[in-house]
């Protein structure tokens, strides 16, 4: 049960991130995918993560502390933020540098919008974290915006293409941070990852 969550530290440096001593859960998908309303409602708490109508107001690395026992981390955005040619490279250098440097890292969950077929943006991103072996799974959000089998339709296309880069599909959870579906199951499946990771360590 996510009992509470709090804000620890906002940076551009993962070596000034905390330090890796509990499991960590990031967060990231294209700029206008509805991360931090999903992070809004996993937590249970309107304003922990800052909501804006403007793509890409997410720029730091921020670190929030669940239960006091694991990390959820809010990345900036990829794709559409209407940013300088500088901007978005120091962004995708401190992605990239995040990703592959936090040794924690439990889980990378990439968030897809539920309502569109397959984006090259999003299945190059997945890829990467492939060929670099991070545990990546699907949070496709958004399915209260449209009818279940259009939701439907769209995860198994996505898949599909999964399937043309994996072995199997990574694991994926279909939410909606209006309604709270997929909320249940994503909690249970970040404990189960929580306690296996105290476990072996």
């Amino acid at each position: 049960m996510l009992k509470n969550a709090r804000f620890l530290i906002s940076n551009t440096d993962h070596k000034k991130c905390p330090p890796p001593t509990k499991p960590e859960f990031a967060f990231i998908g294209r700029s206008n995918v509805g991360k931090s309303s999903l992070i809004n409602m996993l937590t249970n708490h309107k304003h922990l993560a800052k909501i804006s109508g403007r793509p890409g107001k997410t720029q730091l690395i921020n670190h929030f502390v669940i239960n006091d026992r694991w990390y959820m981390v809010d990345l900036p955005g990829y794709g559409f933020a209407k940013v300088n040619k500088k901007l978005k490279a120091d962004w995708d250098k401190m992605i990239r540098n995040y990703l592959t440097g936090r040794e924690n890292l439990t889980a990378v969950f990439v968030l897809i919008d539920s309502r569109l077929p397959p984006q090259k943006i999003d299945l190059e991103f997945i890829q990467w974290c492939g060929q670099l072996e991070m545990p990546v799974a699907l949070l496709f959000t958004k399915a209260d915006k449209q009818s279940h089998s259009k939701t439907a339709e769209n995860v198994h296309r996505f898949l599909d293409e999964m399937e043309k880069l994996f072995v199997e599909a990574p694991e994926f959870f279909v939410t909606s941070a209006i309604n709270q579906q997929g909320r249940d199951e994503l909690i249970q499946f970040i404990e189960e990852n929580v306690t296996e990771w105290y476990g072996a360590n």
